[in-house]
């Protein structure tokens, strides 16, 4: 336990530090800083030397210079046990530094503001500050580090405890949080370096940062947690702010990110059901009232305790029919909730204390750009997100017939639901609303049956979306025979002829895209 008695502090956020630097002043400590921490603590009316006065050198070049400066190094550096370095510094006048209070240059919420032109995306790279608190981690035996001011509260409560000094194993665990906190720092600009590469890095370190501990994973058996990137999209699971309701857990993380990328796809009012990532239900409708209605119509013996998402506020009408009974659902995130529509849903149905409710402000319209990630056993399987080259008019009729302008609208519709169901997957599509759905099957025929099945009588007039080309004519045989209309798919099977004059002796529609949505 030994006792601090000079600090050096030189941060960006500056929240809580005036707190800190008055602790640290009441047990004698003093203090050394920079430009505009320096300028805070002096007008809180604390004594503070300036750095300039400390190395004898002024800061420089627009503040990029200033604490990268062997006395301040030395001062960091030299180890307490060592009576060498002691005399050393001792020699040239150096006087040990025993704290470093830093946080960084705001790169990532720069970055992350969409706004930053480059100028001023590079001056917010930081230098010194990696540098120093690399040097105090090192230190760790002799020098404490603190880079983050959520730190500040218990390490305040530390120094009253101790009377102005740290344990050891408190400075090995700040050491430990700043190795981490440099690396994200450098991930991130290194990945802003690459972002307008025509390839893959030859490295990558991903900056996530931990957000939370998760009761458990997919299974009660296995360990989870949470970690967000420094600058996700607020409109995301990640940004969404926790209305009501338990603690989410691994899998609600996974279907609430389904649900909410497969809503966004659309711009009228719409509605998605969301069950073991895959959507049992999709709609869209005049008013989110008639959207969910139509979602949870679907299939509702799926939906029942389901993940469950709108692109509009939900209001009253929506809430008392989710209310109604013979309905539940785990999660339901939307923009908003109206005040009527929060009472509803949190005092009315029977499972009003566990329902989640997310609220995520006004919603992104399309598919996400960035990067997907996705672990192997020794790897990493790196990718560009689906976005597809999507586009209803480049679309090309292979059959005799036609689609009527009814029918187009729906395979639309069908066609972007498709996207986020797990490959083999088959959408059946009426009236703006999912009425069956096959997915994750090992043949894509049996895929074609299942979502039939789930359709039942409605299945008539409606019109089917494929992720991809049909192998065989017994996908069209079997939609043909159940009442289909027109079928839309990517083509570019050895046997497409074959499908083309199943649909011709059928008069179904047949329409290619020439973009697969496999989704494994």
């Amino acid at each position: 336990m030994q006792p601090i008695r000079r600090a050096l502090l030189s941060v960006s956020d500056k929240s809580g530090l005036v707190d800190l630097a008055r602790t640290l002043v009441g047990f004698g400590v003093e203090l050394i800083s920079t430009g505009g921490t320096r300028k805070v603590l002096a007008e809180a009316g604390l004594t503070v030397r300036d750095i300039s006065e400390v190395t004898g050198f002024p800061e420089m070049l627009d503040g990029r210079v200033k604490t990268l400066h062997p006395i301040i190094y030395a001062g960091v550096l030299a180890r307490r046990d060592t009576p060498e370095h002691m005399r050393t510094i001792a020699e040239h006048k150096i006087e040990p530094i025993d704290l470093i209070v830093c946080n960084l240059y705001p790169f990532e919420s720069v970055l992350g503001r969409g706004d930053a032109h480059e100028e001023e995306i590079v001056e917010n790279i930081d230098i010194g500050g990696p540098t120093m608190l690399r040097a105090a981690a090192k230190n760790f035996a002799s020098v404490a580090v603190l880079t983050s001011p959520d730190r500040y509260p218990k390490i305040i409560e530390e120094l009253n405890e101790h009377k102005g000094s740290l344990s050891l194993a408190t400075k090995r665990m700040l050491a430990g949080e700043v190795f981490e906190r440099t690396a994200r720092y450098d991930a991130a600009i290194a990945a802003w370096f690459a972002s307008d590469a025509t390839d893959f890095p030859g490295s990558l370190t991903l900056p996530f940062v931990r957000r939370s501990g998760l009761r458990y994973g997919e299974n009660p058996h296995q360990k989870a947690a949470f970690y967000v990137e420094p600058n996700y999209p607020t409109d995301s699971v990640c940004g969404a702010e926790i209305l009501h309701g338990k603690e989410l857990s691994y899998n609600n993380l996974l279907d609430l990110d389904g649900a909410l990328n497969l809503v966004r796809e659309f711009a009228e009012p719409a509605s998605v059901v969301i069950k073991h990532n895959n959507p049992c239900g999709a709609a869209i409708g005049a008013t989110i009232s008639e959207a969910f209605s139509k979602s949870w119509a679907g299939d509702p013996q799926s939906a029942f305790g389901g993940i469950l998402a709108m692109n509009r506020t939900v209001d009253a009408e929506t809430a008392n029919r989710l209310a109604e009974p013979g309905k539940f659902v785990e999660c339901i995130i939307a923009p908003d909730f109206t005040p009527e529509a929060f009472e509803i849903l949190t005092t009315r149905p029977t499972w009003k204390k566990n329902v989640r409710l997310l609220k995520t402000g006004p919603l992104s319209t399309g598919a996400r750009s960035g990067i997907d990630y996705r672990r192997v056993d020794g790897g990493l399987l790196v990718q560009q997100r689906d976005r597809g080259a999507d586009d209803p008019a480049t679309w090309v009729t292979r059959s005799l017939r036609t689609a009527t302008p009814a029918e187009l609208e729906s395979l639309w519709f069908a066609w972007r639901v498709c996207k986020h169901v797990k490959s083999n997957a088959i959408v059946l599509a009426k009236d703006g609303m999912i009425i069956g759905t096959g997915a994750g099957q090992m043949s894509r025929v049996d895929s074609v049956q299942i979502a039939i099945r789930k359709a039942g009588d409605r299945v008539a007039g409606s019109v089917l979306a494929s992720d991809a080309f049909f192998p065989f004519r017994d996908n069209v045989d079997a939609a043909a025979a159940a009442g289909v209309r027109a079928i839309v798919q990517p083509g570019g099977s050895q046997r497409d002829g074959d499908s083309i004059a199943a649909c011709d002796e059928s008069d179904l529609a047949l329409l290619f895209t020439a973009v697969r949505h496999f989704r494994h």
